[in-house]
């Protein structure tokens, strides 16, 4: 990788990103580099790391709204930024992937997105025509991959990985398991070895947590019954997290943790407990 070069950096937050590479390209000194990425980092962690050593000379993402340094570098002009909509972001690494040169998105019409860019009118309705990224690099990380470049993730780490693995002219993809060819199961694989160039296995991953509610005030879950002849059922289960936002999950309790997996890493400290059938309401 060489001064200059534009580089799709995968992950989402800080969830997913190819830690290992990052802290690579931050000992090497490369310079003036356009990273597409759906954010910034933060201040201390992930591409932000890369801000603060002025390695980077144009962002394109979709947010950036946790990172100081580059809210300071865009307001002083010594950063270029290009903020595009999220699900164009994802759709233009994938059109680079399939080999086409561009797509019809009706995302940005009759915004400043538009301005400048050619708008196509499909059975009475505007599109914009938004062109696919050409990246010399991609830079992805997976939970686990093998030797002939197969990969999978794991859960929300999956993200923008498998889009931006498919579209760089070299793809390198750093994992935390790396196993033999013919180890995976193929029906587990996300990113088929075709489109990794480059493999090696990290270490040290510190996998942080963007905004953590913290252990003891995590939420409470409130669980109402209803006997219902010779059965106690489940008539509406709410929970309400450490924001105070209410979250009404219905009657199910898987409905409740479809709801919570994937927020920030709440999966991990929930379990699922035993009903307690003798009591109406129930708060864990």
């Amino acid at each position: 990788i060489q001064d200059g070069m534009t580089l799709m950096l995968g992950g989402f937050g800080l969830c997913g990103i190819p830690e290992n590479c990052i802290a690579a390209l931050i000992k090497k000194g490369v310079k003036q580099l356009t990273c597409i990425s759906n954010n910034a980092g933060v201040d201390d962690f992930g591409i932000g790391l890369m801000l603060k050593t002025r390695q980077v000379k144009k962002m394109i993402s979709s947010y950036v709204g946790e990172n100081a340094e580059f809210e300071r570098q865009l307001l002083s002009g010594e950063l270029e930024v290009e903020l595009i909509p999220q699900g164009t972001l994802a759709t233009r690494c994938m059109a680079s992937g399939y080999g086409m040169p561009a797509i019809f998105t009706p995302a940005g019409v009759g915004t400043e997105i538009a301005e400048g860019k050619e708008i196509r009118n499909f059975h009475g309705k505007d599109y914009l025509l938004e062109m696919a990224f050409d990246a010399d690099f991609a830079i992805v990380k997976a939970w686990k991959g093998d030797t002939a470049g197969n990969l999978i993730y794991h859960s929300t780490a999956r993200n923008f990985n498998p889009v931006m693995a498919m579209a760089g002219k070299i793809t390198i993809a750093e994992v935390e398991h790396l196993v033999e060819a013919g180890e995976l199961d193929p029906d587990q694989i996300h990113t088929p070895g075709i489109y990794v160039h480059r493999i090696f296995q990290g270490e040290h991953y510190e996998k942080r947590i963007e905004k953590s509610n913290g252990e003891n005030n995590l939420m409470k879950l409130n669980f109402k019954y209803a006997d219902r002849g010779t059965k106690n059922q489940i008539e509406r289960i709410v929970w309400t997290d450490t924001f105070n936002n209410v979250w009404d999950a219905g009657r199910s309790p898987f409905d409740l943790f479809n709801q919570i997996k994937g927020r920030s890493g709440l999966e991990d400290r929930i379990y699922r407990n035993v009903i307690n059938r003798s009591g109406h309401y129930h708060e864990i």
